[in-house]
């Protein structure tokens, strides 16, 4: 081990990074305290928070040596009664209803996610049926269709294979099968 580089040494630069890490939370913390009232705040009551600050930060520069602490706390409870009659009031101004009619339209305007998930649910299982009975009539006509089709083959195999008693075709119902072919398609 060099001089100088022994035990001691070595607690000194654990104690001076422990110190470092300290003042940099301290660091972080303060400046989390100065974006706070510009940041999270939404946008129509911004100005007011910035102008609460405004105050406070006039109420740091100038302390009034003169008046008494409880004259102090009376300003200030009311500094912040005037302060929530403000907010009370900017709210109900905005407010585009009356307190009392709030519950009935918000019921029947504003559906909550889990209404509109249902009403999806539904239209998707009313499609759902709609294309499954549709399905099932185009499947009944094929059937109905091809049943037809095996009759009338049927029908005419009967007539085109009759034989005679010698066991030749017997032309004449060929002809006469013709014969009403051609009549039906003209």
């Amino acid at each position: 081990v060099l001089s100088g580089r022994g035990f001691a040494f070595r607690r000194k630069q654990k104690i001076e990074r422990q110190y470092r890490k300290l003042l940099k939370k301290r660091r972080q913390v303060h400046s989390q305290q100065d974006d706070q009232f510009t940041d999270t705040y939404p946008e129509h009551l911004k100005h007011l928070y910035l102008a609460e600050e405004e105050k406070l930060k006039k109420r740091r520069r100038t302390p009034d040596v003169s008046v008494s602490p409880e004259e102090k706390l009376k300003k200030a409870a009311d500094g912040i009664y005037g302060y929530v009659c403000l907010m009370v009031l900017s709210v109900s101004r905005t407010c585009p209803f009356s307190p009392r009619s709030a519950g009935t339209q918000e019921k029947f305007k504003n559906k909550t996610s889990n209404q509109k998930a249902k009403e999806d649910y539904e239209k998707i299982k009313a499609e759902h049926a709609r294309k499954k009975e549709e399905a099932e009539k185009r499947k009944q006509q094929r059937e109905e269709a091809q049943r037809l089709y095996k009759k009338k083959k049927m029908e005419a195999f009967k007539i085109l294979s009759k034989k005679t008693k010698k066991g030749q075709p017997n032309l004449n119902l060929q002809v006469e099968f013709l014969l009403q072919k051609i009549q039906q398609n003209t």
